[in-house]
Protein backbone atom coordinates (compact mmCIF):
# COMPACT_ATOMS: atom_id res chain seq x y z
CA UNK A 1 0.00 0.00 0.00
CA UNK A 2 2.74 2.45 1.01
CA UNK A 3 6.34 1.36 1.53
CA UNK A 4 9.08 3.99 1.70
CA UNK A 5 12.73 4.19 2.69
CA UNK A 6 13.22 6.09 5.96
CA UNK A 7 16.21 6.78 8.17
CA UNK A 8 16.66 8.94 11.27
CA UNK A 9 15.43 12.01 9.39
CA UNK A 10 16.59 15.12 7.54
CA UNK A 11 17.67 17.19 10.54
CA UNK A 12 19.13 20.68 10.68
CA UNK A 13 17.12 22.38 7.88
CA UNK A 14 13.81 23.38 9.44
CA UNK A 15 14.88 27.02 9.61
CA UNK A 16 14.83 26.88 5.77
CA UNK A 17 11.41 25.20 5.70
CA UNK A 18 12.74 21.69 5.00
CA UNK A 19 10.92 19.12 7.12
CA UNK A 20 12.55 16.27 9.03
CA UNK A 21 10.54 13.31 7.62
CA UNK A 22 12.00 10.05 8.93
CA UNK A 23 10.04 7.13 10.42
CA UNK A 24 6.58 7.44 11.90
CA UNK A 25 7.61 4.93 14.58
CA UNK A 26 11.24 5.86 15.24
CA UNK A 27 11.53 3.46 18.17
CA UNK A 28 10.65 0.47 15.98
CA UNK A 29 13.21 1.43 13.32
CA UNK A 30 15.93 2.05 15.91
CA UNK A 31 15.37 -1.36 17.51
CA UNK A 32 15.36 -3.09 14.11
CA UNK A 33 18.68 -1.47 13.23
CA UNK A 34 20.31 -2.41 16.52
CA UNK A 35 19.24 -6.03 16.09
CA UNK A 36 21.15 -6.34 12.79
CA UNK A 37 24.29 -4.55 13.93
CA UNK A 38 23.55 -1.11 12.43
CA UNK A 39 23.62 2.26 14.11
CA UNK A 40 20.08 3.26 15.14
CA UNK A 41 19.57 5.90 12.41
CA UNK A 42 20.37 3.72 9.34
CA UNK A 43 17.77 3.62 6.54
CA UNK A 44 15.26 0.77 6.39
CA UNK A 45 11.77 0.21 5.01
CA UNK A 46 8.59 1.64 6.53
CA UNK A 47 5.74 -0.68 5.51
CA UNK A 48 2.18 0.59 5.95
CA UNK A 49 -0.83 -1.73 6.46
CA UNK A 50 -0.29 -3.94 3.38
CA UNK A 51 3.30 -4.90 2.67
CA UNK A 52 5.15 -5.77 -0.54
CA UNK A 53 6.65 -9.06 -1.63
CA UNK A 54 10.46 -8.97 -1.55
CA UNK A 55 12.85 -11.48 -3.10
CA UNK A 56 16.43 -11.54 -1.83
CA UNK A 57 19.10 -11.74 -4.51
CA UNK A 58 21.86 -12.21 -1.92
CA UNK A 59 22.22 -13.53 1.64
CA UNK A 60 21.01 -11.01 4.22
CA UNK A 61 20.57 -10.42 7.92
CA UNK A 62 17.32 -8.59 8.65
CA UNK A 63 14.93 -7.69 11.45
CA UNK A 64 11.24 -6.82 11.36
CA UNK A 65 9.69 -4.70 14.11
CA UNK A 66 6.58 -2.62 14.76
CA UNK A 67 3.16 -3.76 13.57
CA UNK A 68 2.24 -7.40 13.02
CA UNK A 69 1.45 -7.50 9.29
CA UNK A 70 1.35 -11.31 9.03
CA UNK A 71 4.86 -11.53 7.57
CA UNK A 72 6.08 -14.84 6.10
CA UNK A 73 9.44 -16.01 4.76
CA UNK A 74 9.13 -18.71 2.12
CA UNK A 75 5.61 -19.33 3.35
CA UNK A 76 6.51 -19.71 7.05
CA UNK A 77 5.55 -17.21 9.73
CA UNK A 78 8.34 -14.69 10.39
CA UNK A 79 8.83 -13.74 14.06
CA UNK A 80 9.03 -10.07 14.98
CA UNK A 81 11.75 -8.32 16.96
CA UNK A 82 14.73 -10.59 16.38
CA UNK A 83 17.59 -10.96 13.88
CA UNK A 84 16.84 -13.28 10.98
CA UNK A 85 19.47 -14.73 8.62
CA UNK A 86 18.11 -15.45 5.12
CA UNK A 87 19.66 -17.15 2.12
CA UNK A 88 19.66 -15.87 -1.41
CA UNK A 89 16.38 -16.61 -3.21
CA UNK A 90 14.20 -16.38 -0.09
CA UNK A 91 10.93 -14.49 -0.45
CA UNK A 92 9.36 -12.23 2.18
CA UNK A 93 5.63 -11.54 1.93
CA UNK A 94 2.97 -9.84 4.04
CA UNK A 95 -0.70 -10.51 4.76
CA UNK A 96 -3.39 -8.61 6.64
CA UNK A 97 -2.53 -6.33 9.55
CA UNK A 98 -3.16 -8.06 12.87
CA UNK A 99 -2.04 -5.29 15.21
CA UNK A 100 -0.84 -1.77 14.42
CA UNK A 101 -0.33 -0.39 10.95
CA UNK A 102 3.41 0.24 10.36
CA UNK A 103 6.19 -2.35 10.28
CA UNK A 104 9.92 -1.63 9.92
CA UNK A 105 12.39 -3.80 8.03
CA UNK A 106 16.09 -3.23 8.66
CA UNK A 107 18.93 -4.83 6.71
CA UNK A 108 22.40 -5.24 8.15
CA UNK A 109 24.50 -2.66 6.29
CA UNK A 110 21.47 -0.56 5.33
CA UNK A 111 20.38 0.46 1.82
CA UNK A 112 22.61 2.12 -0.79
CA UNK A 113 20.40 4.97 -2.00
CA UNK A 114 21.58 8.60 -2.38
CA UNK A 115 21.32 10.95 0.57
CA UNK A 116 19.59 14.32 0.08
CA UNK A 117 20.60 17.00 2.60
CA UNK A 118 22.27 14.33 4.66
CA UNK A 119 19.34 11.89 4.79
CA UNK A 120 17.99 8.95 2.81
CA UNK A 121 14.45 9.51 4.11
CA UNK A 122 11.70 9.70 1.50
CA UNK A 123 9.65 12.91 1.48
CA UNK A 124 6.83 12.16 -0.93
CA UNK A 125 5.43 15.67 -1.36
CA UNK A 126 8.82 17.07 -2.39
CA UNK A 127 9.88 13.94 -4.30
CA UNK A 128 13.25 13.68 -2.58
CA UNK A 129 15.17 10.96 -0.76
CA UNK A 130 14.64 7.23 -0.75
CA UNK A 131 14.27 5.59 -4.15
CA UNK A 132 13.72 8.43 -6.64
CA UNK A 133 11.73 10.34 -4.00
CA UNK A 134 8.73 8.01 -4.23
CA UNK A 135 7.08 5.01 -2.64
CA UNK A 136 8.24 1.58 -3.76
CA UNK A 137 6.43 -0.14 -6.60
CA UNK A 138 6.49 -3.50 -8.35
CA UNK A 139 9.78 -4.30 -10.08
CA UNK A 140 11.97 -2.03 -7.95
CA UNK A 141 15.44 -3.28 -7.04
CA UNK A 142 16.84 -2.02 -3.73
CA UNK A 143 20.64 -1.86 -3.67
CA UNK A 144 22.03 -3.14 -0.38
CA UNK A 145 25.75 -3.31 0.41
CA UNK A 146 25.35 -6.44 2.54
CA UNK A 147 25.87 -7.16 6.23
CA UNK A 148 28.20 -5.21 8.50
CA UNK A 149 31.07 -7.25 10.00
CA UNK A 150 28.95 -7.86 13.11
CA UNK A 151 25.96 -8.79 10.96
CA UNK A 152 28.07 -11.14 8.86
CA UNK A 153 29.30 -12.98 11.96
CA UNK A 154 25.76 -13.43 13.25
CA UNK A 155 24.55 -14.57 9.81
CA UNK A 156 27.27 -17.23 9.67
CA UNK A 157 26.50 -18.32 13.23
CA UNK A 158 22.82 -18.81 12.41
CA UNK A 159 23.24 -20.43 8.97
CA UNK A 160 26.37 -22.53 9.32
CA UNK A 161 25.38 -25.64 7.31
CA UNK A 162 25.35 -24.86 3.60
CA UNK A 163 22.50 -27.32 3.08
CA UNK A 164 20.51 -26.22 6.13
CA UNK A 165 17.25 -24.21 6.31
CA UNK A 166 16.72 -21.22 4.05
CA UNK A 167 16.33 -18.87 7.01
CA UNK A 168 16.88 -18.93 10.77
CA UNK A 169 15.79 -16.46 13.48
CA UNK A 170 17.50 -16.11 16.84
CA UNK A 171 15.83 -17.61 19.88
CA UNK A 172 16.46 -14.39 21.83
CA UNK A 173 14.75 -11.02 21.53
CA UNK A 174 14.86 -7.60 23.22
CA UNK A 175 13.17 -6.54 26.42
CA UNK A 176 9.41 -6.72 25.65
CA UNK A 177 8.93 -3.17 26.99
CA UNK A 178 10.91 -1.91 23.98
CA UNK A 179 8.85 -3.83 21.45
CA UNK A 180 5.25 -3.93 22.69
CA UNK A 181 2.64 -4.98 20.18
CA UNK A 182 0.40 -2.01 19.28
CA UNK A 183 -2.80 -1.93 21.29
CA UNK A 184 -6.34 -1.10 20.23
CA UNK A 185 -7.62 2.26 21.46
CA UNK A 186 -4.36 3.34 23.13
CA UNK A 187 -4.08 6.06 25.75
CA UNK A 188 -1.66 8.74 24.49
CA UNK A 189 0.08 10.89 27.13
CA UNK A 190 0.04 14.61 26.40
CA UNK A 191 1.27 17.91 27.82
CA UNK A 192 -0.93 21.00 27.75
CA UNK A 193 -0.13 23.09 24.68
CA UNK A 194 0.74 26.81 24.63
CA UNK A 195 -2.82 27.77 23.61
CA UNK A 196 -4.67 25.33 25.89
CA UNK A 197 -6.41 28.17 27.71
CA UNK A 198 -7.96 29.48 24.48
CA UNK A 199 -10.44 26.58 24.57
CA UNK A 200 -13.67 26.41 26.51
CA UNK A 201 -13.82 24.47 29.75
CA UNK A 202 -16.18 21.98 28.10
CA UNK A 203 -13.71 21.40 25.26
CA UNK A 204 -10.79 21.08 27.66
CA UNK A 205 -12.68 18.41 29.58
CA UNK A 206 -13.66 16.63 26.37
CA UNK A 207 -10.03 16.57 25.21
CA UNK A 208 -9.07 14.47 28.23
CA UNK A 209 -12.23 12.42 28.70
CA UNK A 210 -13.57 11.57 25.24
CA UNK A 211 -12.36 9.15 22.54
CA UNK A 212 -11.20 10.41 19.16
CA UNK A 213 -11.27 8.52 15.86
CA UNK A 214 -8.44 8.67 13.31
CA UNK A 215 -10.14 9.49 10.03
CA UNK A 216 -9.20 8.12 6.57
CA UNK A 217 -8.08 11.67 5.66
CA UNK A 218 -4.86 11.03 7.60
CA UNK A 219 -1.34 10.51 6.30
CA UNK A 220 2.32 10.85 7.28
CA UNK A 221 1.81 14.59 7.78
CA UNK A 222 -0.85 14.21 10.44
CA UNK A 223 -3.86 12.39 11.86
CA UNK A 224 -7.18 14.16 11.41
CA UNK A 225 -9.40 13.27 14.35
CA UNK A 226 -13.18 13.10 14.43
CA UNK A 227 -15.47 13.73 17.42
CA UNK A 228 -15.67 15.50 19.65
CA UNK A 229 -15.17 18.96 18.15
CA UNK A 230 -13.20 21.38 20.33
CA UNK A 231 -14.37 24.97 20.56
CA UNK A 232 -12.44 28.12 21.44
CA UNK A 233 -13.61 30.74 23.92
CA UNK A 234 -13.46 33.39 21.18
CA UNK A 235 -12.80 33.49 17.44
CA UNK A 236 -9.16 34.47 17.25
CA UNK A 237 -6.12 33.29 15.36
CA UNK A 238 -2.51 33.09 16.47
CA UNK A 239 0.72 33.98 14.75
CA UNK A 240 2.36 31.06 12.98
CA UNK A 241 4.46 29.28 15.58
CA UNK A 242 6.76 26.29 15.82
CA UNK A 243 5.23 22.82 15.66
CA UNK A 244 6.76 19.39 15.94
CA UNK A 245 5.94 15.67 15.89
CA UNK A 246 2.99 15.14 18.23
CA UNK A 247 1.70 18.73 18.29
CA UNK A 248 -2.11 18.69 18.53
CA UNK A 249 -3.54 21.61 16.55
CA UNK A 250 -7.19 22.61 16.35
CA UNK A 251 -8.37 24.44 13.21
CA UNK A 252 -11.58 26.50 13.09
CA UNK A 253 -13.62 23.37 12.32
CA UNK A 254 -12.88 22.10 15.84
CA UNK A 255 -11.54 18.73 14.60
CA UNK A 256 -8.03 18.22 16.05
CA UNK A 257 -5.00 17.36 13.91
CA UNK A 258 -2.06 15.48 15.45
CA UNK A 259 1.12 16.26 13.51
CA UNK A 260 3.39 13.37 12.53
CA UNK A 261 6.67 12.64 10.72
CA UNK A 262 6.05 14.80 7.63
CA UNK A 263 4.66 17.75 9.61
CA UNK A 264 5.24 21.32 8.45
CA UNK A 265 7.73 23.52 10.27
CA UNK A 266 5.25 26.13 11.57
CA UNK A 267 1.49 26.34 12.01
CA UNK A 268 -1.14 28.97 12.70
CA UNK A 269 -3.74 26.86 14.52
CA UNK A 270 -3.95 26.89 18.34
CA UNK A 271 -1.94 24.09 19.95
CA UNK A 272 -4.07 22.44 22.63
CA UNK A 273 -1.56 19.71 23.44
CA UNK A 274 1.78 18.05 22.76
CA UNK A 275 2.19 14.26 22.72
CA UNK A 276 5.20 13.19 24.79
CA UNK A 277 8.15 11.67 22.93
CA UNK A 278 7.85 8.34 24.73
CA UNK A 279 4.38 7.84 23.18
CA UNK A 280 5.26 8.65 19.55
CA UNK A 281 5.53 4.93 18.78
CA UNK A 282 2.13 4.17 20.32
CA UNK A 283 0.59 7.07 18.38
CA UNK A 284 2.13 6.09 15.02
CA UNK A 285 0.62 2.60 15.17
CA UNK A 286 -3.03 3.72 15.30
CA UNK A 287 -4.59 2.83 11.92
CA UNK A 288 -7.25 4.81 10.05
CA UNK A 289 -10.53 4.14 11.80
CA UNK A 290 -8.72 3.47 15.06
CA UNK A 291 -9.60 5.25 18.27
CA UNK A 292 -7.45 6.85 20.95
CA UNK A 293 -7.68 8.83 24.16
CA UNK A 294 -5.46 11.57 25.57
CA UNK A 295 -4.13 11.59 29.14
CA UNK A 296 -2.57 14.66 30.74
CA UNK A 297 0.90 14.31 32.24
CA UNK A 298 3.40 16.76 33.68
CA UNK A 299 6.65 17.89 32.08
CA UNK A 300 8.56 15.98 34.76
CA UNK A 301 6.68 12.79 33.85
CA UNK A 302 7.40 13.38 30.15
CA UNK A 303 11.11 13.74 30.93
CA UNK A 304 11.07 10.58 33.06
CA UNK A 305 9.46 8.37 30.40
CA UNK A 306 11.71 9.77 27.65
CA UNK A 307 14.86 9.09 29.68
CA UNK A 308 13.57 5.64 30.63
CA UNK A 309 13.02 4.77 26.97
CA UNK A 310 16.46 6.04 25.96
CA UNK A 311 18.16 4.20 28.83
CA UNK A 312 16.49 0.94 27.80
CA UNK A 313 17.62 1.45 24.20
CA UNK A 314 21.17 2.08 25.35
CA UNK A 315 21.10 -1.11 27.40
CA UNK A 316 19.94 -3.03 24.33
CA UNK A 317 22.70 -1.46 22.23
CA UNK A 318 25.38 -2.36 24.79
CA UNK A 319 24.09 -5.90 25.18
CA UNK A 320 24.00 -6.48 21.43
CA UNK A 321 27.52 -5.06 21.06
CA UNK A 322 28.77 -7.60 23.59
CA UNK A 323 26.97 -10.38 21.74
CA UNK A 324 28.13 -9.36 18.24
CA UNK A 325 31.75 -8.80 19.20
CA UNK A 326 32.31 -11.62 21.69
Amino acid sequence: MLTTIQDGGRRGYRQAGVIVSGPMDALALRVANLLVGNSPEVAGLEITLLGPTLRFEADHLLALTGADLSATLDGESLPLNRPVAVRRGSELAFGPARTGCRAYLAFSGGLAVPAVLGSQSTYLRAGIGGLEGRALRAGDVLPAPGPTPAGQRLHQLLLRPQSGPRWVATSWFPEPALTPLPTAEPVIRVLRGPEYDLFTVVSQRAFWEEEFTVTPQSDRMGYRLAEPELQRRAEQEILSSAVTFGTVQVPASGAPIVLLADHQTTGGYPRIGQVITADFSRLAQVPPGGRLRFQEVSLAEAHYWYLHQEKTLQQLQRGLALFHYR
